[in-house]
């Protein structure tokens, strides 16, 4: 008889990313001495793309960021001009994936606010928007561009509220309002036609944006979900999150069945939040935690076990949050496959690490360069409103990058209104944004209030008046009948 054995040694997969790596810049190509936000809320206050690097600064009095080309990089003068028109601390600022030179921002002032950044950067401070958008009744934590759509924004308030902006007219034009705590994450699949969530209720919400019906849902109890991401096409969703014993995990879900993860990983028992980042054209997951110095990476997969950890990235500067470069703003003859900018609050610093994977040929490598999402819209915004779901319009990284987009990005003119969403008037419950606005509006309740007692008492005597000649005619009526 003859006995099989079993090989215990792991099996061995091959794969072209096995031994990417990251590099950091050099100190000439890093940014050096921006008096970066000390802000705690756990968002990554950077945005970055082809053309530009924005950083949310500490400022005195109202929130601000500050603007820097790219190829600008070196020490940054102290007066170097900022964008400074909110009245809040600013907490997120996203770059519009089609328009280069337009960013959006929110902030604790309960606004949204769109900035046309003119072409080779700031040269005075900018205190005047393209857009002002007032919709949100408390402080706005979070903002999205829609992955396919040119005019679509979707902002997150801590009124529990998720707003969407068609930004062709300049207005909130629906309303998602199923949750019940702030949202701290928001997340779309490939076309835009899903949008995934995560909340502090730690429920995981899959949901149809234009209904704002929610498609699936799951309560997280062992596993509390921080941060949420759409892996490209897959159907699949990865979260960050916390276990019941308080130590980092990662976890797996199907989008169309979030009853149970289909895999559940632990990372460390430290505690600072993970953010995670996917490359749909590598299949590359990038996990970064806050205070931490070190990126872990791995390679996603259709088959068992799903996640393949590759390497780690170690550096003993800890970050405070990464903005990453878009896939057409990476150096291909380095065969970069993703570039982070990272957050040194201590020093000041803005650090960019490559993420390369060694190849010894000179020629493009058209194996880790798929065809990418351009800076084409493939939708209008009344287009996606009115129903149609697109994929995002590809374009190579091979020819160099040429923006084929002729595109111009108008601001609506509108006059002053209501703004009816769902049957609420959103600016009815706007608060003031600055102390003199709150005296202002305090004193212009107190006229109010002193033209409505004096309406209340001209009507008391009037009432008055109008009883007395009522017994009047009642007590002289009998009279006149005798005469």
């Amino acid at each position: 008889m003859t006995v099989t054995k079993m090989s215990w040694r792991p099996t061995y997969r091959s794969s072209k990313f096995r031994n990417v790596y990251g590099k950091v810049a050099n100190r000439e190509h890093c940014f050096d001495g921006i008096p970066i936000t000390k802000n705690v809320h756990d968002n990554h206050f950077c945005a970055v793309n082809a053309k530009f690097l924005a950083i949310v600064t500490e400022s005195a009095g109202g929130g601000s960021f500050i603007v820097i080309p790219v190829s600008q990089a070196g020490r940054i003068d102290p007066h170097h001009p900022k964008v400074c028109g909110h009245q809040g601390n600013v907490l997120d600022i996203k770059w519009n994936p089609f328009f280069e030179n337009i960013i959006a921002s929110c902030s604790e002032d309960s606004s949204v606010r769109v900035w046309e950044i003119p072409e080779g950067g700031l040269r005075r401070n900018m205190t005047e928007a393209m857009m002002e958008l007032y919709g949100h009744s408390r402080r706005v934590g979070l903002i999205e561009w829609h992955p396919t759509s040119s005019g679509i924004l979707f902002s997150a308030g801590y009124d529990y509220k998720i707003l969407i902006w068609n930004l062709e007219i300049g207005e909130p034009v629906k309303m998602i309002d199923c949750h019940s705590d702030v949202i701290v994450c928001m997340s779309f699949n490939t076309d835009g036609s899903l949008l995934a969530t995560s909340c502090k209720d730690k429920k995981l919400r899959v949901i149809e944006p234009r209904s704002g019906r929610v498609l699936q849902h799951a309560s997280c109890k062992n596993h509390r979900v921080n941060r949420v991401v759409f892996l490209g096409n897959m159907k699949r969703l990865l979260t960050t999150g916390v276990s019941r014993w308080n130590t980092r995990q990662i976890a797996l879900w199907d989008q169309e069945d979030l009853s149970m993860p289909m895999v559940e990983e632990e990372i460390d028992g430290l505690s600072g939040l993970l953010f995670p980042f996917y490359d749909a054209d590598t299949h590359m997951l990038y996990l970064a935690g806050k205070g931490d110095g070190n990126i872990r990476y791995y390679e996603i997969t259709t088959e068992k076990p799903y996640l393949q950890y590759l390497m780690e990235f170690r550096s003993p500067a800890p970050q405070k949050g990464l903005g990453v470069m878009p896939k057409h703003g990476l150096d291909v003859t380095a065969c970069e496959v993703f570039r982070f900018y990272k957050l040194v609050t201590l020093k000041g610093l803005i650090e960019p690490i490559s993420m390369i994977v060694p190849r010894r040929s000179e020629t493009y490598q058209e194996d880790i360069y798929p065809m990418t999402a351009g800076t084409e819209p493939a939708l209008s915004a009344n287009d996606w409103l009115s129903g149609i779901n697109r994929d995002p319009v590809l374009m190579s990284l091979k020819k160099g990058y040429q923006k084929p987009n002729q595109l111009v990005f108008k601001a609506p003119v509108k006059e002053k209104k209501g703004v009816v969403v769902n049957g609420i008037d959103l600016l009815e419950n706007v608060p003031p944004r600055t102390e003199n606005e709150l005296l202002r509006m305090f004193f212009r309740q107190q006229e109010e209030l002193r033209k409505l007692k004096e309406e209340l008492n001209t009507k008391d005597v009037k009432i008055r008046q109008l009883e007395l000649e009522l017994n009047n005619l009642r007590n002289v009526s009998p009279v006149g009948n005798n005469v």
